[in-house]
């Protein structure tokens, strides 16, 4: 089995370009651990940012871990082979530090697992001074830490790139310390929050993006889109109201013009497709410029998403040239009022036009994404998404083929819907059945939903409090999980289908993202407002808000 395992490991090695093996020596020895399988984490972003940045310093060797695939993996766990590096085929048990970058919270379970297979001790109360101290970073760090708070010692609370240099600079200082002395030097560093040390902690941001790169240090094929990325921009000032990175990382960053054609330069020896990132890359200052520039380079391009009231002909003509068959849109909502509701400050006439530009540029097929189960949806608002789609494909002739993703809205912290509920799964299937109803006239429309069950996994953890932590830490699966809420008596619908009391102390209030909750509470009141036509009247006990 460890021949087996070893040979796929070495395999996925000598296919990649820009690997680095640095040879421990007097380097601390950092695990960078993607908690999914090799071809999902090598293509995330953040753990090529994070891989140059500690690497590039002359005392760390990082080496990168991901969850053996799922044959692999069963073998592993009925033999006891324990997890290893890429680069040295090191086990997990014989770093110094691990870091994971955690971006889903159904990868809350392949953390436990990992550690289950690396032989290290789940709960971070039971290790000793001879075991790893284990930190985490990624989204769901920086937003809710409290049910992972067992498991780990201490979290990054924002951007790597601002935090992990004074960080690593306390490991190397006192890296013959006791644990705990170790983990309250770290306390001390903006940005880092460690349980054993509980305060209030900043979310630490990048004030200038040009100063760190980011883009693909790790060439590969074996990716899910084996592409180039390089990111174009951070944060989001368009403050939709379900979506937490658009108030956690509010002040919109722009790499320079310059700085991205330099990194395009240094692309064209691998000749792979420009993968731009951002969190909407149409939103870019200079996009048509940047479009120009790669196709000039005889490279192709691709998106990570862009916004229908700022897209333009040249960004999807240079997509369509690049070979793009399908174009995405994220009209979110169907009708006017939850677009309001949302603040989702697009048109419908917005739409349509990201339409005609795709169909004028010769692209034949269009996916969009919807939510269902918003806070203050009805159904007639569902119907209205049916009655979007329709008059799109008479817009297209009928000629075109259209995928909709249509997923359960999940309430986020730090955000002004943080006291909604989930929807309930009756409303839920009759929002589905809607759709589907409505639209099933038309062949070439497919709709997509991932399932409920996965959706209110999500929703549970992505507000959860310390009460889950020691329930998560003993689950390395979905179904571990769920049996042991039940055992221990707690109500799922408590985390799922409760509307939160606006008094009510979240486990993440000790987080500051830079805006009060009187702020977020004010939204939700706007968007409460824009249910009704008439005026909303102090204490009509309507809505609940007011």
């Amino acid at each position: 089995m460890a021949k087996k395992y070893i040979d796929e490991i070495k395999s996925r090695l000598a296919k990649e370009s820009g690997s680095i093996i640095n040879r421990a020596g007097g380097r601390l020895k950092f695990a960078l651990i993607y908690p999914n399988f090799y071809r999902v984490g090598m293509s995330n972003l953040g753990i090529h940012i994070i891989y140059e940045l500690l690497n590039s310093r002359g005392d760390t060797s990082c080496e990168r871990f991901f969850l053996p695939e799922p044959k692999i993996l069963a073998e592993m766990e009925k033999s006891g082979e324990k997890i290893l590096s890429m680069e040295t085929q090191t086990p997990l048990n014989k770093f110094q530090v691990i870091g994971f970058a955690i971006s889903f919270e159904q990868d809350y379970f392949n953390v436990v697992k990992i550690l289950q297979l690396g032989k290290i001790k789940v709960c971070a109360d039971e290790r000793t001074n001879f075991d790893p101290i284990i930190i985490a970073g990624g989204p769901c760090a920086t937003f809710n830490p409290a049910p992972l708070s067992k498991i780990f010692d201490a979290f990054v609370i924002g951007e790597g790139e601002i935090i992990l240099p004074p960080l690593m600079n306390i490991f190397q200082k006192y890296n013959n310390f006791p644990r705990e002395k170790i983990l309250e030097k770290i306390s001390e560093i903006p940005g880092i929050y460690v349980p054993k040390f509980p305060k209030k902690i900043s979310r630490q941001w990048l004030k200038n993006l040009d100063d760190f790169p980011a883009h693909s240090t790790i060439i590969t094929d074996d990716t899910e889109f084996n592409m180039y990325l390089l990111e174009t921009a951070r944060g989001c000032g368009r403050h939709c109201r379900f979506c937490m990175a658009g108030y956690c990382f509010r002040k919109p960053r722009n790499r320079s013009l310059e700085n991205l054609k330099s990194e395009i330069e240094n692309a064209v020896k691998f000749g792979k497709k420009i993968g731009l990132m951002g969190p909407a890359i149409s939103d870019y200052p200079q996009i048509n410029e940047l479009c120009k520039f790669i196709l000039e380079k005889n490279l192709s391009m691709s998106v990570a998403s862009f916004r229908a009231d700022s897209v333009t002909p040249e960004l999807v003509q240079a997509l369509a040239k690049s070979g793009l068959k399908t174009l995405t849109i994220a009209p979110e909502v169907g009708s006017e009022k939850m677009r309001r509701v949302i603040n989702k400050t697009i048109t419908e006439e917005n739409i349509f036009s990201a339409v005609k530009f795709g169909i004028d540029a010769g692209i034949k097929n269009f996916k969009f994404y919807f939510m269902i189960g918003l806070p203050f949806e009805e159904l007639a608002d569902v119907e209205e998404i049916a009655d979007l789609i329709t008059k799109l494909k008479n817009f297209t002739g009928g000629a075109r083929k259209f995928t909709l993703s249509v997923n359960p809205f999940i309430p986020k912290p730090f955000t002004p819907f943080q006291w909604a509920k989930m929807a309930e799964k009756k409303y839920l299937d009759a929002a589905l059945k809607i759709l589907r109803t409505k639209l099933k006239i038309f062949r070439d429309v497919e709709i997509i939903s991932e399932s409920l069950k996965s959706a209110e996994i999500q929703a549970i953890l992505s507000r959860g409090d310390e009460k889950l932590a020691e329930i998560v830490a003993k689950s390395d699966s979905i179904k571990k999980f769920r049996e042991l809420l039940r055992e221990n008596k707690i109500d799922e619908n408590f985390y799922l289908r409760r509307e939160r009391p606006f008094d009510e102390i979240f486990a993440w209030d000790f987080l500051d993202m830079g805006m009060s909750k009187k702020y977020l509470l004010a939204e939700l009141k706007k968007a409460s407002e824009l249910k009704y036509t008439e005026p909303c009247f102090e204490n009509c006990k309507r809505c609940g808000v007011c």
